[in-house]
């Protein structure tokens, strides 16, 4: 798997996902459940054209899209954490293995970010996003079709930082099989 829509594919679907995220200034540890739904968009859907438009950005160069939906509860205030959003990518017109990420305002977010992806010759998505006052860079990949591990740093400008590693297993709504096969190939290879 080299490229960024590939890995969108194969992401589709219902995920179980559990997290357990460490702060590091406070020494502490807390742990995260929640159901992920991603749903794939075309590049002409009109949630990604609207989305592009919002960025000032052309929507004839995006390549891809998605719908997150997550519902989920933390450890630490067994609050819900219910949501979604919109991812778009917008790959360079020099090297189509990295681009912008463009991202609807998601709970965290008080204004649109655009962030940027690079798809690693490992098949690995990385993600970093700089905010007004944190910076984070997450690193997704397969284990296996079923599988998806997530590691993310997050820090913040006043010295905080956060490290989490997720596990997301597929419940639902199955890859495609030759993109299954091909990432199963490419783990055990």
């Amino acid at each position: 798997m080299n490229n960024v829509e590939e890995f969108f594919q194969l992401s589709a679907g219902k995920w179980f996902s559990h997290r357990t995220s460490h702060h590091l200034a406070f020494k502490q540890s807390e742990s995260g459940k929640s159901d992920i739904t991603i749903e794939m968009l075309a590049a002409d859907h009109p949630e990604v054209i609207k989305l592009c438009e919002q960025y000032a950005i052309d929507p004839n160069r995006a390549s891809c899209g998605a719908r997150v939906s997550w519902n989920g509860t933390m450890e630490w205030d067994e609050q819900k954490h219910v949501g979604s959003t919109v991812l778009v990518t917008v790959p360079d017109e020099d090297n189509p293995h990295e681009g912008k990420l463009l991202r609807e305002m998601g709970y965290a977010e008080k204004m649109p970010v655009a962030g940027s992806y690079k798809m690693g010759s490992d098949g690995a998505l990385t993600l970093t996003t700089e905010y007004e006052t944190m910076w984070s860079e997450e690193r997704l990949w397969f284990a296996s079709p079923n599988l998806r591990m997530r590691v993310s740093v997050l820090k913040r400008f006043g010295g905080f930082s956060m490290a989490s590693f997720t596990s997301e297993i597929r419940m639902g709504g199955a890859a495609p099989a030759a993109t299954a096969s091909e990432a199963a190939n490419s783990v055990s290879s």
